[in-house]
């Protein structure tokens, strides 16, 4: 029987969990408030110049828009792999005890072969395909079958260490190297991770329990981390269980994250569920994501390293994720953004039981930007902080870094927000020497909060236009500002 080729053109995409109430009180706070956000907020930037000089845009006025309901088009058609093989032609053996470490190596060096001969895919069938960390190849499709379970090892050698990233100096836990991920990927175009909603496990629990009994070594791996690479989808699959960050695209343009479930116990440290980090034209859409850490946290880089490689993260799309994080953020932008991060839309999300909603981090030291920010249509049920920019991490690479190194914070649009059980009013806490301004919140209700329950706000500045309760006196500037037209 020929193994199934995916269909790029028309991938389904398989959300999990469907939660009723959500979707009840959001359509009833559409309909009571008639929330819109006008295309003047969005200022516009090209995205996804995937083939030559196609682009599609986003911009306002008579331009052309995406699609709105998805963006796997924009990567455009791949075109459909001439050799497909399966991982048991290369010795692999599905019985979750058998390593098949060298069999997936076996078989990336013969699709390697393929790649300028019409691309090579690799098919995991139904079973349980323990490994060690591979590498995949240009021109190439890794694609779980109904059933597939891909395990990662238990033995730390099997996540071999690898030199730090260059915009970080250092592990981001330890000094030195880091564990490489358990997908990886170095200097790609044109690579596919799919499949029929198979899934990926690291089986971080060995790796989280080092951390916290602090006998790491080096830092731990990614379950998939991309880097200078170009054209990637991943799409329609279970990761779970990630000893560190799920999915790291770093480096990376023309990349498109959509149908993922994304699965790690809620006390798993940092199992962030997808960090684009200095990338751009990058477009993640839903996915349902628990985690121990941030659903969605876009980054640039860390402090001094950061600011010389100077790899911003722009022209981002983050919309229709749900999830929940009872220690961090749905969203986070940062606190790693030396590089820069700017032109990011966040859009229509779903968050509950979680520390905080939005959260923008910074700190002295990081330097860098973060500039037109746009995120709408959010709701939050028992969020304890729904809006937060946070300061003083105190977390640093080295004493390298520059104190005088203040980031600058421009631009950030937040409007169509109800957060219902919130715990605390929004925190919104700049730097004393810093430029945080620019702000604007516009039809955000916060419901729940007790009635002496008041905004904070440090050196910010900026303007509200039908906010409650009512913000603190450094944005009641009534939509009278600017910032907010």
């Amino acid at each position: 029987m020929e193994p199934e080729r995916p269909n790029y053109g028309a991938i389904m995409v398989h959300l999990k969990k469907p939660y009723w109430v959500f979707l009840i009180l959001l359509f009833t706070f559409v309909a009571v408030l008639t929330f819109q956000i006008s295309t003047k907020d969005i200022l516009p930037f090209q995205f996804f110049g995937v083939t030559g000089s196609r682009k599609t845009s986003v911009t306002s006025g008579s331009e052309p828009v995406p699609d709105p309901g998805s963006c796997a088009g924009l990567l455009g058609e791949f075109p459909e792999r001439k050799h497909v093989m399966s991982i048991k032609e290369f010795g692999g053996v599905g019985d979750g005890k058998t390593s098949n470490t060298a069999a997936f190596w076996k078989a990336i060096v013969h699709m390697q072969r393929l790649s300028n001969k019409g691309g090579g895919q690799l098919n995991v069938p139904k079973g349980k395909w323990l490994t060690g960390s591979f590498n995949l190849t240009s021109n190439f499709t890794l694609f779980l079958e109904d059933g597939a379970v891909i395990l990662g090892s238990q033995d730390p050698k099997e996540w071999p260490v690898v030199e730090p990233l260059p915009s970080y100096g250092r592990g981001r836990e330890r000094l030195g190297g880091r564990h490489i991920s358990l997908i990886h990927g170095d200097g790609l175009t044109n690579v596919v991770i799919t499949g029929q909603n198979g899934t990926i496990d690291g089986q971080g629990g060995m790796w989280w329990d080092l951390w916290q009994n602090r006998r790491l070594t080096h830092t731990r791996g990614h379950l998939v981390e991309l880097m200078n690479s170009h054209n990637i989808l991943i799409s329609n699959l279970t990761f779970r269980n990630s000893p560190f960050w799920t999915i790291h695209p770093i480096y990376c343009s023309n990349v498109v994250i959509k149908g993922m479930t994304i699965l790690a116990p809620l006390n798993a440290p940092n199992t962030d569920g997808i960090d684009p980090d200095s990338s751009t034209d990058v477009c993640i859409e839903d996915c349902y994501i628990e985690s121990g850490d941030d659903l969605v946290a876009v980054k640039s880089g860390w402090d001094q390293y950061g600011i010389r490689v100077a790899r911003p993260s722009s022209n981002i799309i983050v919309r229709r994720i749900s999830g929940t994080t009872p220690t961090c953020s749905g969203v986070g932008i940062g606190s790693e953004m030396s590089g820069g991060i700017s032109n990011v839309i966040i859009e229509d999300m779903n968050i509950w039981n979680s520390a905080a909603g939005v959260r923008i981090k910074t700190d002295k030291g990081r330097g860098g930007y973060i500039a037109n920010i746009t995120i709408k249509n959010i709701t939050m049920e028992r969020v304890k902080i729904p809006i937060m920019f946070s300061r003083g991490a105190n977390d640093h690479p080295d004493y390298g870094w520059d104190p005088k190194a203040i980031p600058k914070i421009k631009g950030i649009f937040i409007s169509n927000i109800m957060s219902l059980n919130s715990t605390k009013a929004p925190i919104l806490a700049g730097i004393k020497g810093g430029s945080f301004e620019g702000l604007c919140f516009k039809n955000v209700t916060l419901l729940g909060l007790a009635p002496t329950a008041a905004w904070h706000c440090e050196f910010v500045s900026g303007c509200t236009n039908a906010v409650f309760p009512l913000p603190c006196p450094q944005l009641q500037n009534n939509g009278s500002s600017a910032c907010c037209i």
